[in-house]
């Protein structure tokens, strides 16, 4: 009998990826993986009958007719086929997740917000209970835009199982370590990385170290991908080697288990006899991955000039407009700065774009104040933002030597929507009310002299 304070073990394939353990490299790359030797048939997807009384499966992350460069799909070898991991479904109510649309009449998102971490709670709380969505953009049932939640989990998941119809789930620890133990092998994740879980993959969330914070970009659209180097070329930002796959893992158990579905911005429950995380072998591309942001080479100005933040996007999930991301993922980490007679922190300035960021750790630089980690700031379209009067006094007249900003990494979750706050974000979460002053005492330095600086 599993012990309810922790999850089953699985039956793992050894690893084929050298020092890292349980993993594979490459990002979109075409793998293969057995947990049993020769699970998986060579030569073929679907032979009459499979190795080990074992079904196939195709889990199709695109459509089948996308472009060969675009077309993602996984065959699975498992001990039962999904529908046996089916039955009828009864709708729940999950209070605190929610998605776009949803827009609250007495919500005002017109505006620069600021919050303190959300605060952990005595209630235990699972990956499920756990969530707590703080804006949403665009619409879940046309499949455009996103929804940017926190996460709190104290608890694992004990013969419960999840997974959304509506989306991939970008995870971005804060505190404490997850396992996500999923249809495809087993993922464990930490501050400093992150975790790319697909639409329709079924997987468990169980706490190795906690109590656990984190945020989650939750992705209607486009899959994420590699943003294009461009005149760059072919290294530096995120390299594709350094996105890891799990290994093949599965269980085989029977003991009565719930699966939750996310399908249209709703959540329904299902009961069935046995764990569905029962893939033996597995080979194709649509699978999770894991990221270790302390890989992430920055590319900066190394004469003058403080280049667009979209220099450090480290995954981006296009939209139907060239050039303009459904969802952009920037990480802010340790780099050197040497820009001569530039001001460089990121300037003053409005755009498009609506930014939600978080701080993972240390202090971002445009704000030495108030943005500590675990802490948020949302900065919608066409809403001007930049540096405290503080930061802007103190880069203006800084000695313009070479110097190592340190101790800092935060994320941004872009995108081209209006994000919308939820009421839990506006009425319940620790909003610092007084951010939007944070600006009021810039100076006018103007007096219209000539070259005065």
């Amino acid at each position: 009998m599993t012990d309810k304070k922790y999850p089953a073990r699985m039956t793992q394939a050894p690893s084929l990826a050298g020092p890292h353990a349980g993993y594979m490299p490459g990002f979109g790359n075409d793998f293969e993986t057995e947990a049993l030797p020769d699970a998986l048939p060579q030569g073929m997807n679907s032979p009459q009958k499979c190795n080990y009384g074992l079904y196939g499966e195709q889990l199709s992350g695109t459509a089948f007719t996308a472009p060969s460069h675009q077309n993602e799909r996984t065959w699975c070898y498992r001990i039962r086929p999904s529908v046996k991991h089916s039955h009828r479904y009864e709708k729940i109510n999950l209070p605190h997740w929610k998605s776009a649309p949803n827009i609250v009449d007495e919500v005002t998102s017109l505006g620069q917000y600021r919050w303190d971490p959300l605060p952990h709670s005595d209630t235990p709380l699972t990956w499920l209970t756990g969530m707590r969505t703080m804006t949403t953009a665009g619409d879940v049932h046309t499949q455009i835009g996103m929804a940017t939640h926190v996460y709190l989990v104290t608890d694992s998941m004990i013969d419960a199982y999840f997974f959304s119809a509506d989306s991939e789930m970008l995870v971005v620890p804060q505190e404490g370590r997850l396992r996500f133990s999923t249809e495809l092998g087993i993922i464990d994740v930490a501050p400093q990385e992150i975790a790319i879980i697909p639409r329709g993959l079924v997987y468990r969330v169980e706490v190795l170290e906690g109590p656990c914070r984190g945020f989650v970009c939750e992705n209607y659209g486009q899959k994420f991908e590699l943003p294009g180097r461009g005149p760059i070329g072919a290294n530096c930002m995120a390299n594709p080697r350094d996105f890891k796959a799990p290994v093949a893992a599965f269980e085989d158990r029977e003991v009565p288990s719930t699966v939750t579905v996310k399908w249209c911005g709703a959540f329904h429950e299902t009961k069935i006899g046995q764990s569905p995380l029962d893939v033996v072998a597995w080979h194709g591309n649509y699978a999770p991955m894991k990221y270790d942001l302390r890989t992430y080479c920055p590319v900066g100005a190394v004469l003058f000039d403080h280049p667009d933040p979209s220099i450090f996007t480290v995954l981006t999930a296009p939209s139907g407009q060239e050039g303009t991301a459904n969802i952009d993922f920037v990480l802010f980490r340790e780099r050197w700065m040497v820009a001569e007679d530039t001001f460089r922190p990121p300037w003053y300035h409005k755009n498009i774009m609506s930014e939600l960021m978080g701080n993972i750790y240390g202090q971002y630089d445009a704000k030495p104040k108030g943005f500590i980690p675990g802490g948020i700031s949302l900065h919608n379209m066409m809403l001007p933002h930049g540096p405290d009067r503080n930061a802007f006094e103190g880069a203006s007249n800084a000695v313009l030597k070479a110097e190592k900003l340190d101790n800092t990494m935060s994320f941004m979750f872009e995108t081209r929507f209006p994000q919308q706050l939820t009421k839990f974000a506006s009425h319940e979460a620790p909003l610092q009310d007084d951010y939007i002053d944070c600006w009021a005492d810039i100076e006018k330095k103007f007096d219209g002299t000539p070259g005065k600086k």
